[in-house]
């Protein structure tokens, strides 16, 4: 637990605070309107979020929508695919929102772009992390994989970059390589990588074990082992080879990482 305390920024102004609190107002959905002049159309995107919002409709991961009163309409600045879920669902009857005041468009405008502009977006790593503490089946199925290789994986990057081996951020390359290979078949990919001291365990090294490990050109010819020992003992070499025949080749890094590590199967030490 962390308790919520000031922070020390000498170097920061606070902001003279000239608009009012939000008011707490319970609604109907069907009363939310949208200016289309500055708001966002309805997208494939959109449509996929709003048939999500529909089918695990829950309170605990509400957010009320930020709306304006304008010529007795309530217009939103920020949530319509909430309010617009809310609606179709059939079942919310009333649901609270925020009012705000905001007399001219352009201000309304403006919250609107700070809404979406100034949050900070939930990383792959720290989503996961959040969906093993819900309890989700894949991702716990993702961390045991990890724990039992030896790989750890950060909410987010070391300072400076300096990655101690074992350690990765890959995590939707890991949750491919589960899907793809099982639980079994990704420790052991991961295995090599750390046993390798990969640091970090990159979406390239996954990428590029796996293949040795699976795809049809490379399965038998190179030892799990032999290739632990070339990344432990060539592994800046290996990835500079890779860069030059993945730009000369035009081909993917992990694929051309492959491809090296393969070729360079005779030389570790």
């Amino acid at each position: 637990m962390r308790a919520i305390e000031a922070l020390q920024f000498p170097d920061v102004k606070p902001a003279e605070i000239t608009s009012a609190p939000p008011e707490v107002r319970m609604v109907s959905p069907s009363e939310l309107w949208v200016d289309e002049s500055y708001q966002r159309g309805l997208s494939d995107r959109s449509m996929r979020l709003i048939r999500k919002i529909i089918g695990e409709w829950d309170w605990t991961a509400f957010k009320p929508p930020v709306v304006v009163e304008v010529d007795g309409k309530l217009q939103v600045i920020d949530g319509q695919h909430t309010a617009l879920g809310a609606l179709t669902h059939g079942g919310i009857e009333q649901l609270p929102v925020l009012v705000v005041k905001a007399d001219r468009q352009e201000l309304r405008a403006n919250a609107f772009v700070r809404h979406n502009r100034d949050r900070i977006q939930v990383t792959p790593t720290q989503l996961h992390t959040a969906m093993v503490a819900a309890g989700d089946e894949d991702a716990v199925t993702i961390a045991q994989v990890c724990e039992r290789a030896g790989a750890t994986i950060l909410k987010n990057p070391p300072p400076f970059s300096r990655f101690k081996p074992g350690e990765t951020m890959a995590i939707s390359t890991i949750s491919a390589v589960v899907s793809r290979r099982h639980a079994v078949g990704a420790r052991k990919v991961l295995e090599v990588c750390v046993k390798g001291g990969a640091a970090p365990v990159s979406a390239a090294m996954i990428r590029a074990v796996e293949h040795l490990l699976f795809a049809k050109e490379y399965a038998g010819e190179i030892e799990p082992e032999r290739i632990s020992l070339l990344i432990s003992s060539r592994l800046s070499t290996l990835e500079q080879e890779a860069q030059r025949f993945a730009t000369e080749r035009k081909m993917p890094l992990w694929r051309a990482l492959a491809s090296v590590i393969y070729m360079n199967r005779r030389k570790a030490r």
